[in-house]
């Protein structure tokens, strides 16, 4: 047993995270766009006691419209209305920082942290791709290198709006017709080479002081960048000794850029594929893969691979000639881990696309609760994770077996909180401290 406890944040994607869980005869293939169904998977969610849920976005239309439920509601006013129908658990939204400005965006999710109580978080994404460029007017995607300077930027004009309100800003006296102080806000008068913002928030400063900070990008740039902001790091690795190297190197970073390792969490992403036997959880598998259409994933991968149209045979291995890590604008880390898998385990397209169709990338595990519960054991224990983006296969039936099979097994170990107790923030259920104001300077201390 151990003193550390497992965070678990669901990650919650329209009829599951299975490319084919659409064509399964228990799934509503219009899910995607109803309230109701997201209100029922919140709930399920709730019920485990999980730390979060998360919701993917991206500005532009994914893919096409012949392989899977397309088109998204919007993270933020999804998870606003969500805030209403549960209690504690926590509210991750994704918002890209290169397609929107710092003010508006600050006020949206400080917005969201007072309607929860507490409850917000930002998973923050540069957002690769062309066809999300040409929605705003530009003719390509910008550099990686810009994408995560502009990040950077935008980050750190969002703190300085959400710190634009003292917490005591608000002085409601009615007796002497004050209602705030105007020597309590500060307006960031920010110049830099992206942004220009002048004025302070219209949003008072939030519960939390800001919402919890979650980052996904595991590129260089990337972890240079969770290590100056993330509080909670979405990541996919294949196997245990890559999840310790990617664990180690980040915290490492994180206390070189003069912040507490303890102050980010690590959260792989696993696709747990369960059944009562492992066979029944091998054939569950298998079925999901055989509703997977092959065109549509041999497009996907030949755009990730940055290679035309054509280039990949279904039953033969990929190319030998790809083109390296450094011309990949894109996803860069997700084009290793791929390239990666193909290789280190000599996988057919055919193989690969099946590997992918679960996870896009992240670890998929068909097993019974056991099997799965000692696999995170394993990862938390030995220093791979400190907790999990679990990612069902099928929802709502995915999340609700893990719900009532893994979860008390992770409860009965020592790993995993029975309930909630007294009601937290989300910075807090993470283990993490409410931010100072950046404009307060401490009092000295007394002589």
């Amino acid at each position: 047993m151990t003193d550390r406890r497992l965070h678990l944040n669901a990650f919650l994607m329209n009829t599951g995270h299975h490319e084919a869980s659409w064509r399964l005869p228990e799934s509503d293939p219009y899910a995607h766009v109803d309230l109701r169904h997201y209100v029922r998977l919140a709930q399920i969610a709730e019920r485990g006691t999980f730390d979060s849920l998360f919701l993917a976005d991206g500005p532009q239309l994914w893919g096409n419209l012949a392989q899977r439920p397309a088109g998204a509601l919007e993270p933020l006013t999804l998870l606003t209305a969500l805030a209403t129908a549960t209690e504690h658990i926590g509210l991750i939204a994704t918002a890209s920082t290169s397609y929107n400005s710092p003010y508006n965006l600050a006020r949206k999710f400080a917005s969201l942290d007072i309607v929860s109580g507490g409850r917000a978080g930002w998973n923050i994404v540069t957002t690769a791709g062309a066809e999300a460029a040409r929605n705003f007017g530009l003719d390509a995607e910008p550099a990686h290198a810009e994408r995560y300077a502009r990040a950077a930027e935008f980050l750190d004009v969002a703190l300085k709006l959400w710190d634009s309100w003292e917490d005591d800003a608000i002085v409601a006296d009615k007796a002497a017709g004050v209602w705030g102080d105007d020597s309590k806000i500060h307006p960031p008068a920010h110049q830099g080479p992206y942004f220009s913002v002048a004025g302070a928030l219209n949003v008072p400063r939030s519960p939390q002081g800001y919402p919890l900070l979650v980052q996904a990008g595991s590129s260089e740039d990337g972890k240079a960048f969770a290590a100056r902001y993330a509080e909670a790091v979405f990541t996919a690795q294949q196997t245990l000794a890559d999840a310790q190297a990617f664990y180690a190197d980040l915290k490492s970073r994180t206390e070189r850029a003069g912040r507490d390792p303890g102050h980010i969490k690590v959260l792989p992403g696993i696709v747990p594929v369960l059944g009562p036997t492992e066979a029944q959880a091998r054939a569950a598998e298998r079925l999901l893969e055989d509703h997977i259409v092959y065109d549509h994933g041999v497009a996907r991968l030949e755009n990730l691979l940055g290679l035309p149209a054509g280039a990949l045979e279904l039953d033969a291995g990929l190319p030998a000639d790809l083109p390296p890590e450094s011309a990949i604008e894109g996803a860069r880390s997700r084009y290793t881990l791929v390239v990666e898998l193909a290789r280190r385990e000599r996988l057919t397209v055919r193989q690969l696309i099946g590997r992918l169709g679960g996870g896009r990338g992240h670890l998929t595990f068909a097993g019974t609760p056991e099997q799965v519960a000692d696999r995170i054991e394993t990862w938390f224990t030995q220093g791979a994770a400190d907790g999990f983006n679990i990612m069902p296969p099928v929802l709502p039936s995915g999340l609700d077996a893990f719900v009532e099979h893994v979860v008390p097994i992770l409860r009965a170990r020592g790993l995993f909180r029975g309930e909630y107790g007294p009601r937290q923030t989300l910075r807090e259920r993470y283990g993490l401290p409410r931010p100072a104001n950046q404009y307060l300077t401490p009092a000295p201390a007394l002589a």
